[in-house]
């Protein structure tokens, strides 16, 4: 069976963090389910010369956030889980506390209760109790926040290595065999 991933891009600012997601597991021919919000369109068209489109063209299926009964809803369809590039704090929230109102944090929740790894690249600082308290909960019931921190001992140039970086790191999580720098090899500069 080929590998199937879900991807949500929500509202929070690094639109390109889903972006290059979808790039990058396009070239490894993975099979992608793309569900976004409002904010996520909201964000592209304002952070981004990136078109609806080419966004579009990169996934293997979209899913509209609206369509709590599309296949990525269901846990008897089977992914390896969900990554969430950006995830905005009300995405967050929402999957801290169950609240399914929508296809992505139904898709996370079905993540959640299926026990496949859901990735969080959370994007808010600074961060108030709330936000800390829900990334308690989300990591209590097996996801992994992951705040697209980045790692400057690869020596970028371009903000797109850092994006890249970050997005391969999250990835690496879900097993995908991509290259990039790891502290400690002989070529830390790919």
């Amino acid at each position: 069976m080929k590998q199937r991933i879900i991807i949500g891009i929500s509202g929070a600012s690094g639109f390109q963090y889903g972006y290059k997601a979808l790039e990058l597991l396009k070239s490894l021919d993975v099979e992608t389910h793309l569900v976004l919000t409002k904010g996520a369109e909201m964000t592209r068209s304002l952070e981004t010369n990136i078109e609806r489109e080419q966004l579009l063209d990169l996934a293997s299926q979209v899913h509209s956030i609206h369509n709590v009964g599309a296949s990525i809803a269901s846990g008897s369809f089977k992914t390896l889980g969900m990554l969430v590039a950006p995830c905005s704090i009300r995405t967050l929230s929402a999957i801290a506390l169950g609240f399914s109102d929508n296809l992505l944090t139904r898709a996370a929740d079905v993540v959640l209760k299926e026990r496949r790894k859901l990735v969080l690249m959370v994007r808010e600082t600074p961060l108030n109790l709330a936000h800390i308290d829900n990334m308690r909960r989300v990591t209590e019931m097996g996801g992994i926040i992951f705040p697209p921190v980045p790692a400057f001992y690869q020596n970028p140039t371009t903000i797109d290595e850092l994006v890249t970086h970050s997005v391969s790191k999250a990835l690496d999580l879900f097993d995908f065999n991509l290259p990039m720098p790891r502290w400690g090899e002989a070529n830390n500069k790919e």
